[in-house]
């Protein structure tokens, strides 16, 4: 197993399970965030793996994002490899080609919700806390948060989270389509575990055709994308999964799924 700096990796059976570990806050760095982008790829490479939960370690915090003594010295070089590692690691998780769920289990900020804001699906717990403070210190989020908020909460609730500094509870998180759910404290695991073994019954094949053309819907017409569609449905009946699927329907048994 590649060793992942920070991340912890866990397999069992078709889901992986990712737990954020850089003490105390979990914060990214220019050596974890490659590593994401790295385990990422590998998982991609797995035909075995559906789906992906990412958690942070404890209680306390799911991740606190980048650690701001990175650019206490005002060094735009630095600033400019972490920009780019942030993107090129999130933008990975944002395209893997199966189910991702973020557990927010406890403190998300800056690039640590932008680390959930690129995944498919976001549960938080009771206790967690979110918000894109960047501005305040004189920055802004480069990791996708500009783009990817304002598609889940639109462009009033993101310009008061990052141009007023506002930061939300699990629940006005909920209110305001951020997350899809909240559970109680210490529960967030579980129930992403249950949604991961949902996502894993359904053919990893189509499920990957199926999220490129919901996320093809941020960029493209919808006419364009329509016709996409129904090529993708098209090219699925070249897939093994296509006619394991319809077979095992009618045969009125469970699929069992090649991922081909």
């Amino acid at each position: 197993m590649t060793d992942y700096t920070n991340l912890n990796l866990a397999i069992d059976g078709h889901i992986a399970t990712v737990t954020l570990n850089n003490p105390p806050a979990h914060t990214w760095t220019m050596d974890s965030l490659p590593a994401l982008k790295q385990l990422v790829t590998d998982l991609n490479a797995n035909d075995e793996v559906y789906a992906l939960i990412i958690h942070g370690d404890g209680e306390k915090f799911f991740s606190a994002g980048a650690d701001l003594n990175n650019f206490s010295d005002g060094d735009k070089g630095r600033a400019i490899s972490m920009a780019i590692a942030f993107g090129e690691a999130f933008e990975a998780l944002s395209a893997y080609r199966g189910v991702s769920i973020a557990v927010i289990n406890g403190y998300a900020m800056g690039g640590g919700l932008e680390c959930a804001l690129a995944c498919d699906i976001r549960i938080a717990e009771a206790h967690a806390q979110m918000a894109l403070p960047e501005t305040g210190v004189g920055l802004l989020p480069c990791a996708g948060g500009t783009q990817n908020l304002p598609m889940l909460v639109g462009e009033g609730w993101a310009k008061r989270m990052i141009l007023c500094g506002e930061r939300v509870d699990a629940e006005t998180a909920l209110r305001i389509g951020l997350v899809e759910e909240v559970v109680d404290k210490g529960a967030g695991l579980q129930a992403a575990q249950a949604l991961a073994k949902k996502a894993a019954k359904q053919s990893p094949v189509a499920v990957s055709y199926s999220k490129a053309l919901i996320q093809a819907a941020r960029n493209n017409p919808p006419a364009q994308n329509l016709i996409h569609e129904r090529e993708a449905f098209v090219k699925l009946f070249d897939t093994e999964d296509q006619r394991e699927g319809v077979q095992a329907f009618l045969e009125k048994r469970q699929p069992t799924w090649q991922n081909k």
